[in-house]
């Protein structure tokens, strides 16, 4: 190989490091750790790879790897493969970010929704009996209905969210919002 070839494939690995780095960066601000945004970062670039690769590739442990996919695959932007010949598992990442944006946003979104419902109306019913209760104080009272209101002020944001995501899914939201042409060079 000539000194070119190995500056400009250099060059090329940096320039694929910014983007592995941005990848992690912007996961970890979602909830994922940094070393899973790198793991999904550098299988973008490939077009499959082994827990062996990924491993040689990042230096981290086999387990590491593994965990690391597994979430991956929770969120459905990591896809096991077959190939013919070949005993290890391979994977490949969600190369399109507006399928990944589908799968990984909505998700988180679903989660947030079914969390915070679900401690909305165990809080609700906690606080219904104190107002139904006739040996608490008016003041008590008067508390538990203005936490119980201010509640029920946020159902909307949450009912909202969940039509969000079943828009990003149905794609509805792409008649609000088109995805972009690609332009040509």
């Amino acid at each position: 190989m000539s000194k070119k070839d190995e500056e400009a494939i250099a060059t090329i690995n940096k320039a694929k490091d910014l983007v592995i780095d941005s990848l992690a960066e912007t996961m970890d601000l979602y909830g994922v750790t940094r070393s899973v945004g790198i793991l999904y970062g550098t299988m973008y670039f490939e077009d499959n790879m082994t827990l062996d690769a990924m491993r040689e590739e990042l230096g981290m442990s086999k387990p590491s790897m593994s965990t690391g996919v597994k979430k991956l695959q929770e969120y459905d932007i990591v896809k096991k493969t077959f190939q013919r010949g070949n005993r290890k598992h391979t994977y490949v990442a969600e190369k399109d970010f507006f399928q990944f944006f589908n799968k990984f946003f909505t998700k988180k979104w679903e989660r947030e929704v079914n969390l915070n419902l679900v401690a909305i109306d165990q809080s609700q019913k906690v606080l219904s009996k104190i107002l139904n209760s006739t040996d608490v104080s008016d003041s008590c009272k008067q508390e538990a209905e203005d936490i119980y209101h201010l509640l029920e002020k946020s159902k909307p944001y949450y009912n909202w969210l969940l039509s969000l995501v079943e828009g990003i899914r149905n794609g509805e939201i792409f008649k609000t919002f088109p995805v972009p042409n690609e332009k040509k060079e």
